[in-house]
């Protein structure tokens, strides 16, 4: 066994591999670039190497500098991670050559899997399910027909140079096959100079579904059940569980098999996963294999009871698998929710810049430890205070729940997703509550385009419906009962001008447009000693107990005897009096004042937001990477402007409106903040 490994990585993977070493007793080496120095998995790691600037291909991507580190600290195996060098048949057999031990395939198992056509090419010798199709040039819309009928429809016609959504129809007659044939074609000869055309059989409803091997170099492979990914947005996974809630006993031995087919045709060793999409009647059909340790892989883990991690390194170090297939466990449901620095309001933009606050849910079940299952795990790679940095991908932590059965693992995840408490940058957690809460998810009805269909206007706060929206404004109450209670114990008060903590209030939830609903509020039964009151609104009655602190953002308890996670702050950017509730996605900005403040409050005017429509603005932190126009420049609605650079997506931004150019507020190469100016219009 190895006595210490590097990790050419960073994040909550070289935190993940980080904890699996310890627990072996294996010592580590992190690498680091200029922007992570003071990240979390430097701070765990053994020892660590800096290895360059910012920019993944100035550090994380030189395999020469990866080496270097390996050889100066004495590491004896390197785990690539996922992303980065992870699948770079040239770093692995580069490590090979050094007498360094890849936790990974071999450098020939990465190749063979590596190039899409080559992979089915070998897929169909392992005698595995492939998409039936036609890939020589076709030479008339005649012979198109005839492919098209002996694959059976529907069909999808694709150019062979194709890209966004350019030359592909789907086609489900004769007549169709004709007409999309001629179409695709002049799409294709105008739009990429290439006129070839293939045809293959269209998977109606897709879902996205994985099978997890697992091979040693004694020749022995095993599939570790699947995983379900089809909750996906811009073919981004969002949601993944295991197992999936679609497919049969059947479907399941099937495509296990296939995968251990094709993993041995290749030689695997380590771990690694066949990606296949599976119809509506359960046909499957294999689409790639990834070489390397998934993002989801805690799922399995939690259903399988065992850690991959582990078992990457012991096949790495020369070690026979320790179980056989008969012996995999299929224990319980697991589901992970991504936690991207992303703002879902804004259409999904990049948020970057400091975590003011990072407190996760309450952990029972932790990375390398597959003794406690059952709770809650958080994988990530940051930390309160830590920086956000807009070189590298969005996701900052995944969020894992292993319940008895889905329910119970839907109920959880919603939970967690309740106490996870994340300030100074924006974050998905809304958009996850939303998709939890959505019928077709808990009833396990979807596919790959479910986001998509369900979504297709983007996410506003409208999507996410509160079940009981009055506990919010209940919740509210509560919270400033309590506070007005403490106010009332304070010494010194003035006789005759003693704080009142009063049983009659109106909730103020304040609208973004001015806007407000005013909603009066009856506490009584008021205990401070139990953290206890009765709260009602209208006829409506709530027994809210909570023995959380005034100043914890994450307020634990029940409500008519169930319990409940919710979220509270004191103070907003627009209003420092003002209660930020968060519950299940949904969120409201209210104040608790007493009746006569309230009739008042309606009476003041309100401030309306200037007029920012002659700027353009950044929408999101980011580096600018080109300003397109210069001062007194016409430019005309539509026109490109600026683009903005964060975490590995460029961002265009266009003229709104026809006008000139009046003054340029940024230059290239500027870090923006969120709604900068970039340009002004006269």
């Amino acid at each position: 066994m190895f006595t210490k490994i590097l990790i050419a990585n960073r994040g909550e993977i070289a935190c993940r591999v980080i904890a699996t070493a310890r627990k072996m007793g294996i010592q580590t080496v992190a690498v680091y670039s200029e922007a992570d120095k003071d990240a979390r998995h430097v701070l765990l790691a053994d020892e660590a190497v800096h290895i360059g600037a910012a920019p993944s291909r100035e550090s994380y991507l030189l395999a020469d500098k990866i080496i270097a580190a390996c050889k100066q600290t004495g590491a004896q195996a390197v785990h690539p991670g996922y992303g980065f060098l992870s699948e770079n048949e040239a770093f692995a057999k580069r490590c090979e050559d050094e007498g360094i031990a890849f936790i990974g395939p071999r450098a020939h198992s990465i190749a063979a899997m590596g190039d899409k056509i080559a992979s089915k090419k070998l897929a169909n010798e392992a005698k595995v399910n492939t998409i039936p199709g036609y890939n020589d040039a076709i030479s008339g819309p005649e012979q198109a027909v005839e492919i098209a009928k002996g694959i059976g429809y529907p069909v999808m016609i694709k150019a062979s140079a194709g890209g966004g959504g350019k030359g592909l129809r789907v086609a489900f007659n004769d007549k169709e096959a004709f007409e999309g044939f001629s179409s695709c074609q002049n799409e294709a000869r105008n739009s990429f100079g290439d006129d070839r055309i293939f045809i293959e059989k269209f998977v109606q409803e897709p879902r996205h579904i994985e099978i997890q091997v697992l091979g040693d170099s004694h020749g022995n492979v095993i599939y570790l059940n699947e995983r379900e990914c089809s909750i996906q947005r811009r073919h981004q996974k969002v949601i993944e569980e295991a197992p999936s809630p679609f497919i049969s006993d059947a479907t399941r031995k099937a495509m296990g098999e296939q995968a251990v087919q094709l993993a041995k045709a290749v030689k695997y060793q380590s771990a690694g996963t066949v990606e296949f999409v599976v119809g509506k009647d359960q046909d499957f059909y294999f689409l790639e294999m990834n070489t390397r340790l998934q993002v989801e892989h805690p799922v399995t883990e939690c259903i399988t009871g065992l850690d991959l991690v582990e078992l990457m390194i012991r096949v790495a170090a020369g070690e026979k698998l320790p179980l056989t297939q008969a012996e995999v466990k299929r224990n319980g449901w697991a589901i992970e929710c991504r936690i991207n620095a992303e703002d879902p309001f804004r259409n999904f933009l990049p948020s970057t810049g400091r975590l003011v606050r990072f407190a996760p849910p309450a952990q029972t079940m932790f990375q390398s430890n597959t003794a406690d299952l059952f709770g809650v795990r958080v994988d990530t790679g940051v930390q309160d205070g830590g920086e956000i940095p807009m070189y590298y991908d969005s996701m900052i932590a995944k969020l894992i729940v292993h319940g008895k059965d889905r329910t119970d693992a839907i109920a959880k995840m919603r939970e967690a997703l309740n106490g996870f408490v994340i300030r100074g940058i924006s974050s998905n957690i809304p958009f996850q509550a939303a998709l939890l809460a959505h019928p077709r998810f808990v009833s396990g009805d979807f596919n790959t385009g479910f986001i998509a269909e369900q979504y297709s206007k983007g996410f506003s706060a409208e999507d996410v419906p509160h079940e009981d929206p009055q506990f919010l404004l209940a919740l509210a109450a509560f919270v400033r009962r309590k506070s007005r209670e403490r106010a009332t114990r304070i010494s010194g008060q003035l006789p005759g001008y003693a704080v009142n903590a009063g049983k009659d209030y109106v909730v103020v939830t304040l609208g973004a447009d001015g806007q407000n609903s005013y909603t009066p509020v009856h506490v009584d039964e008021f205990v401070g000693e139990t953290g206890s009151a009765r709260v009602k609104i209208g006829a409506a009655s709530y027994e809210i107990r909570s023995n959380s602190r005034i100043n914890d953002i994450a307020i634990n308890g029940t409500i008519n005897g169930q319990p409940f996670t919710a979220q509270v702050e004191r103070g907003t950017l627009k209003n420092p009096l003002a209660l930020r509730l968060q519950h299940n996605g949904t969120r409201i900005d209210a104040l608790v004042i007493s009746p006569r403040m309230a009739e008042l409050h309606a009476l003041m005017p309100f401030k309306a937001a200037p007029d920012m429509s002659r700027y353009v603005l950044s929408p999101m932190p980011g580096l600018l990477v080109d300003v397109a126009v210069v001062p007194g420049q016409k430019v005309q609605a539509g026109e490109r402007v600026a683009v903005i650079e964060a975490m590995k997506m460029e961002n265009v931004l266009f003229a709104a409106a026809d006008g000139m150019v009046g003054k340029v507020l940024a230059a290239k190469g500027e870090s923006l903040t969120v709604d900068q100016p970039i340009v002004e219009f006269v």
